[in-house]
């Protein structure tokens, strides 16, 4: 699995090749030996056009985000006015910390919402992928995780 995904095609807004960090100062002096054969790396710099997400994956996100953020937060907040009406108006006791329980789970999914938005949209332009986006999110989930492994490994 490990070998799929380091031939994957990389996708439109995403460099082809990573960045290299600046290499970190060092407080002896290096001696560097010729090798002919080696040429030094080029950084090459992208253009805010070519690092950008396309118009059609960001309208996906946000559509997403829309979602499986809007609701839940929407539904917070109406419990708290259901609360409120149902303490008032029809007497009904209610324990407060049933409604602080039930409203911190509804912002809680709300926020978890919009990073779950953004990881089950497609990432592809061509494809828009399925309703709920469980093979994008861990498609896109496992993306995240190299880039973190890699990091890792660069900065020890």
């Amino acid at each position: 699995m490990a070998a799929e995904e380091s031939e994957r095609t990389p996708l439109p807004f995403e460099p082809n090749k990573k960045r290299q960090k600046p290499a970190k100062a060092i407080s002896q002096p290096v001696i560097k030996t010729k090798e002919p054969d080696k040429k030094p790396q080029q950084q090459r710099r992208y253009s805010k056009q070519e690092m950008a997400i396309p118009e059609v994956v960001s309208q996906r996100m946000i559509r997403r985000v829309a979602g499986f953020c809007g609701i839940p937060t929407a539904l917070g907040i109406t419990s708290l006015v259901v609360s409120y009406l149902l303490v008032t108006f029809a007497e009904i006791q209610l324990a407060p910390i049933a409604v602080l329980l039930v409203n911190m789970g509804l912002f809680g999914l709300g926020v978890i919402g919009i990073t779950y938005g953004v990881l089950s949209a497609s990432w592809d332009e061509d494809r828009p992928g399925s309703i709920l986006g469980l093979g994008e999110f861990s498609t896109n989930w496992g993306r995240m995780a190299e880039v973190w492994r890699d990091t890792r490994k660069k900065n020890v």
